[in-house]
């Protein structure tokens, strides 16, 4: 595996590659990432993995200076799963003069759910995003299905910019409990982690109820969200998008 630090070795990289697969990522890397390797390397190209943790999409009382930096478990993990490039920048290399452009996704995809609670995190990531797709010019790119509203905005993205690009949404990779891999789970007490796949048995729940012809859709996101407060929890939505 190559391991390149800036745009201009990147460039250099990927210069007589074709048919690139990108797995974005901002490292401390688990098995769900992996499993995005693993779809990449199904589309049969050179996969090129990206490891950044990006400034533009975090808040002022966000986790940007506490979120875990780990190069050398990143590379070894992404070695182990046959990935060809690693690109892994500093915020210099990225951001060698500050980034005046942005990409601004429209208020009716950013401007709900996660994106009202996180003003500005979806115009950080559709930012870097764009940037990533204009230095490795993939053919496919891998997004995981868990951070489902990115997945819609950058599709969308893609389309309204005529990009030649392949979104490929990758399934929801899960521990035996039912939790969603994450890589803040590590920010979890053991208390806490236990607690977590009640999160999903809630909302498996509220899927169930669904699928079996419950058209109340508003008194059902209700339910989860009672039964969530009732367990300690302080959400800040559930949403059964229509």
């Amino acid at each position: 595996m190559k391991v390149v630090h800036t745009i201009e070795e990147l460039h250099a990289a990927v210069r007589d590659l074709k048919d690139i697969t990108l797995v974005p990522t901002m490292g401390n890397l688990h098995d769900g990432h992996i499993s995005l390797m693993r779809l990449a390397k199904q589309q049969g190209g050179p996969v090129v993995a990206s490891v950044f943790v990006n400034r533009l999409q975090f808040g002022p009382n966000e986790d940007f200076d506490t979120y875990p930096r780990t190069f050398q478990a990143d590379a070894e993990k992404l070695e182990k799963a046959d990935v060809d490039i690693m690109f892994a920048p500093s915020e210099k290399d990225m951001y060698p003069v500050p980034q005046e452009y942005r990409v601004v996704p429209p208020d009716s995809l950013a401007g709900i759910l996660e994106g009202y609670f996180r003003p500005g995190f979806f115009n950080g990531v559709a930012t870097v995003v764009m940037k990533l797709f204009s230095a490795v010019r993939p053919v496919n790119v891998v997004f995981g299905k868990k951070d489902y509203q990115q997945l819609m905005i950058i599709r969308r993205m893609v389309e309204q910019f005529a990009l030649p690009i392949k979104i490929i949404g990758a399934e929801i990779h899960r521990g035996e409990n039912g939790l969603a891999m994450s890589s803040r789970n590590g920010y979890l007490s053991a208390e806490q982690l236990a607690e977590a796949p009640n999160l999903y048995k809630i909302l498996k729940t509220a899927v169930n109820q669904v699928r079996a012809g419950n058209q109340d859709l508003d008194a059902l996101e209700k339910q989860a969200m009672d039964a969530l407060k009732a367990r300690g929890w302080v959400p800040d939505y559930v949403s059964i998008c229509r």
